[in-house]
């Protein structure tokens, strides 16, 4: 009797939390439904029933996007992402490295240095950067884009693989010495293939930030060429007319990267973040 009751309290407890990821579960993805149902309507539909289905797919709602410039707004934002992200990644784990395994002065004061970035809203800085990118020429090009995302993204992706290098068993790599391999070797061929679960969530994070990053895109780029995604479809609205349909296909497009890659590295990113929790 005693165990019946207690199998019925774990059986109701069990139902009230799938109760809840269920209801989380909807919240979650029903913005993204209707986002995906409003971009293969008309206009007319759109606006006289936004929560209905539509009364005819219309796929050509994506060609129409993709025409009106967002092909090139998706490339642009591939180039500046994959650029800055390889930069932050590669820069962030060099200094996460030396940082946790070499003795030098001023450690700890470089360490500390670069989480005060942490602090440092993009907002505040917006007008210094821009007199600076103007002063270095760059104002208007990709660089104007990648070099700030680096720098905004190096203090937490720093953070995140120095806790894991901490963790890191240093046994493998005096074995490497022992073997004739040099600091770079043991670095590039024992560490960093052994560091795929915080590389990919540092790929992740970062990704994720840079192809979303609206505010530096508007104010550092002024040629339409080289506008990324977020400022991009910005270009579908105008004084007099909004092509919607266009636009949420414009923003389904722009979701689909995002998504792949977190398939893609959904594996390594719970294990990532985990990894080196209890040192730091």
């Amino acid at each position: 009797m005693h165990t019946l009751k207690n199998n019925s309290k774990f059986t109701f407890k069990k139902t009230l939390i799938l109760i809840f990821l269920s209801i989380l579960v909807l919240i979650t993805l029903l913005p993204m439904f209707w986002v995906v149902i409003s971009s293969l309507k008309s206009n007319a539909d759109f606006f006289s029933s936004p929560l209905n289905f539509p009364q005819k797919l219309l796929f050509k709602n994506y060609v129409t996007a993709w025409q009106r410039g967002l092909s090139q707004y998706f490339l642009n934002s591939i180039i500046v992402t994959t650029i800055s992200v390889f930069l932050t990644v590669f820069i962030a784990a060099s200094c996460s490295y030396a940082l946790t395994r070499f003795n030098f002065k001023g450690k700890k004061i470089i360490f500390y240095t670069i989480l005060a970035g942490l602090l440092l809203s993009p907002q505040v800085a917006l007008l210094p950067l821009y007199q600076l990118l103007n002063n270095l020429n760059i104002y208007n090009t990709y660089l104007a884009l990648i070099l700030p995302y680096v720098g905004f993204q190096l203090p937490f992706v720093v953070f995140l693989m120095r806790a894991y290098f901490l963790s890191f068993p240093k046994e493998i790599e005096e074995s490497a010495y022992l073997d004739g391999c040099n600091t770079f070797s043991v670095f590039f061929r024992i560490v960093l293939p052994i560091s795929k679960p915080i590389i990919a969530t540092a790929v992740i994070v970062s990704s994720r930030l840079i192809w979303n990053e609206f505010l530096f895109g508007l104010v550092f780029i002024d040629d339409k060429s080289l506008m990324t995604i977020p400022v991009g479809l910005t270009n579908f609205q105008s004084a007099l007319q909004t092509d919607y349909s266009s636009l949420m296909a414009g923003i389904v497009i722009a979701a689909i990267p995002m998504v792949v890659i977190f398939l893609l590295l959904q594996k390594y990113f719970v294990r990532g973040l985990t990894a080196g929790s209890v040192k730091g």
